[in-house]
């Protein structure tokens, strides 16, 4: 693979992300910012990355989330989400497909922390079990 199509990992990746946060400069990189943080709050041990031409993504032990950002809205989409429980239904979209789910999050949506730290916790567990087999 050549380095123009590998994907950025650790501190670039922290780099680009900071800096698609200040490039959407609205609600959306407030939101995007927003979510980082809780994501790093529920794993200090995330790893940051840079993918798909520009996909902020999470990982521990395999990919937690994305988080991409559209003009209407910011995408969180767990990338084994039809695995996880989710009693407080943020899952609003992807929800026909066999392994990911997502949440849609647009402006002026109240983000439960609450819930989405316990569905990041989720995925990391997932994660790490799927690992140790």
């Amino acid at each position: 693979m050549s380095k123009a199509t590998q994907p950025d990992n650790g501190k670039d990746a922290s780099a680009h992300i900071d800096a698609r946060i200040k490039e959407l400069g609205d609600w959306r990189g407030a939101m995007l910012k927003r979510i980082r943080a809780i994501i790093h709050k529920a794993d200090p041990d995330v790893v940051e990355a840079w993918k798909w031409r520009g996909v902020p993504v999470w990982e521990h032990d395999g990919i937690i989330c994305t988080g991409e950002s559209y003009k209407a809205v910011v995408k969180l989409t767990f990338a084994k989400g039809a695995a996880l429980d989710d009693p407080a239904k943020l899952f609003n979209a992807s929800l026909d497909g066999n392994v990911r789910r997502a949440i849609d999050i647009h402006e002026g949506d109240e983000i439960n922390e609450k819930a989405l730290t316990a569905l990041i916790r989720a995925a990391v567990a997932l994660n790490e079990k799927k690992k140790r087999k």
